[in-house]
């Protein structure tokens, strides 16, 4: 049997480098008319699996072998050196990977994947499970055939390869370049975020966990990718893990780890996150959410230094920094006893509040432009520009969602609006007036129990003295006020400026009151 050397010339037509590879091995198996195999690269400290053929090939993709241990492909990698080897007798053979196959190899032929320059990348085993160990076509001369036809494979899989890192090296270029530009929620030039930017910035400087608290939308996890990227650990890992997106199980597994056999389904060993951030940043978004049984590992973690993988009975060391963030009010928390006062003070060593949009209307504007500029440039579309009494409105709307609110409110435009101008007539209802949205209550500010408010239909944006009279316009900034700090007395009194009391008062007196 010759193999067809015109079928590997046209792996050379294929440029997405995982299509490639299983049409690489598949072809391979086919010629010595055996069902499985696997293609290996070195990555790090670790020989891995990215792509494998036959039964439970599920099991092999994904597997990593540490370079220190010994395995078959490991020695071709390293050698460049085609080899037979007979798993059962060959102590280059890494057994581990093929624990829970129904069926084990009986002969394993393996040959290196060299680059256009002669350097090895990775290896392809073609493997024999019949147990009589005939399947495989070992003739020197078939073998020499075979390894010019690897050859020609493995240049093309190299050249898809590079082709595709290429396309990456002009994506992250392309992200970096919109991050020199501005980031959405780093762009401003109001005192309150000049604030929050200039404790960033010194934040980064050090190793200490960061605690940033704000409002959703407002851009927290934005501030956490900075800080790593200004740190001395931002040419490590920064991993991200929202708190309350998963089950606590779930989440468990995903932050420490777990062994091969911790619970139904866990067929392998698998990294956690604390161990993936290693010499870097760990961002654990949303802590406020996480529940307290796993407060307390996280707890731990920090104290230690050490993380135990479920199902494991030896806890390993990590070296991370860890940046939290939530919208909730912690120290509430911990008074209700609903977040641990230890890891609270644990995580707020440096605090960190992002403003919220409402407090830096200035920004508006400079916002608005970077976001049409960039989502008009990812739509092939021009533009679109503001009418000045459209800014005014905007600059004093509540923004209850934040910059991610403005952020949509411009996609939102550039779909719409058919003119280049845009007008009143192109805004949402709810922002001019027309059919005003209920906001949801916010549980880190929740509304004041000892009154009783009740929410008009329409709150003015936009206000038209006209004819109203003095308590028509202090009824309608009360109500503004209000609706921007989500209906916390507190909160709209400091901004009004006057004492809380006062305020209520005033409430009391223009009969602003909610029925149940």
């Amino acid at each position: 049997m010759r193999p067809d050397i015109h079928f590997f010339r046209s792996l050379s037509e294929e440029l997405n480098p995982e299509r490639l590879q299983r049409k690489f091995l598949e072809s391979l198996l086919e010629l010595q008319g055996v069902s499985r195999g696997s293609i290996w690269i070195r990555k790090d400290q670790y020989y891995l699996c990215v792509e494998a053929a036959g039964r439970q090939r599920e099991l092999m993709v994904g597997v990593r072998i540490p370079a220190g241990q010994p395995s078959i492909a490991g020695w071709v990698i390293e050698k460049g050196k085609m080899t037979i080897a007979e798993p059962e007798k060959d102590g280059r053979h890494y057994r581990e990977a093929e624990k829970g196959f129904d069926v084990k190899s009986s002969l394993i032929l393996c040959f290196p994947l060299l680059l256009r320059d002669g350097r090895v990348y990775g290896a392809v085993q073609i493997i024999d499970t019949d147990p009589r160990k005939t399947k495989l076509n070992l003739e020197s001369s078939y073998l020499s055939e075979l390894q010019g036809l690897i050859d020609i494979g493995s240049v093309a899989l190299s050249n898809a390869i590079r082709y595709h890192q290429k396309l990456e090296e002009t994506e992250s270029l392309k992200q970096t370049l919109e991050q020199i530009q501005g980031q959405p929620t780093l762009i401003g030039q109001s005192p309150a975020f000049l604030r929050s930017r200039e404790l960033m910035e010194e934040y980064a400087r050090t190793d200490y966990a960061v605690l940033i608290t704000g409002e959703s939308g407002t851009g927290k996890e934005l501030f956490a990718r900075r800080i790593h990227q200004m740190s001395r650990r931002s040419a490590k890992p920064l991993m991200a893990q929202n708190c309350s997106a998963i089950p606590e199980t779930l989440l468990e597994s995903e932050l420490f780890g777990y062994t091969r056999g911790a619970f139904s389904g866990a067929d392998k060993d698998r990294m956690g996150l604390f161990e993936a951030a290693d010499g870097g940043t760990l961002f654990l978004d949303e802590i406020g959410d996480m529940p307290l049984k796993l407060q307390a590992r996280i707890l731990r973690v920090i104290q230690d230094g050490e993380v135990k993988p479920l199902g494991s009975n030896s806890a390993r060391q990590v070296d991370v920094r860890i940046v939290a963030a939530t919208h909730r009010n912690l120290p509430d928390m911990v008074g209700q006893k609903l977040f641990r006062e230890d890891l609270y003070y644990r995580l707020s060593v440096l605090p960190l509040t992002v403003p919220t949009l409402r407090e830096r209307r200035e920004d508006v504007p400079l916002l608005l432009r970077h976001f049409m500029r960039r989502e008009a440039l990812k739509m092939g579309a021009a533009p679109k520009r503001f009418a000045p009494e459209v800014l005014d409105l905007l600059q004093t709307y509540g923004w209850g969602g934040n910059i991610r609110e403005l952020e949509n409110f411009v996609r939102y435009i550039l779909v719409t609006a058919e003119t280049d101008l845009i007008g009143k007539v192109h805004l949402p209802g709810h922002m001019t007036g027309s059919g005003q949205r209920r906001r949801r209550s916010d549980m880190q500010h929740p509304p004041d129990s000892s009154f009783v408010i009740h929410e008009r239909t329409e709150k003015p944006t936009h206000l038209d003295f006209g004819d109203r009279t003095w308590e028509d316009v202090e009824r309608e900034y009360i109500l503004f006020l209000m609706d921007t700090h989500r209906w916390n007395i507190t909160r709209a009194a400091q901004t009004a400026d006057v004492n809380r009391s006062t305020f209520a008062s005033r409430m009391r007196r223009l009969g602003i009151r909610k029925s149940s």
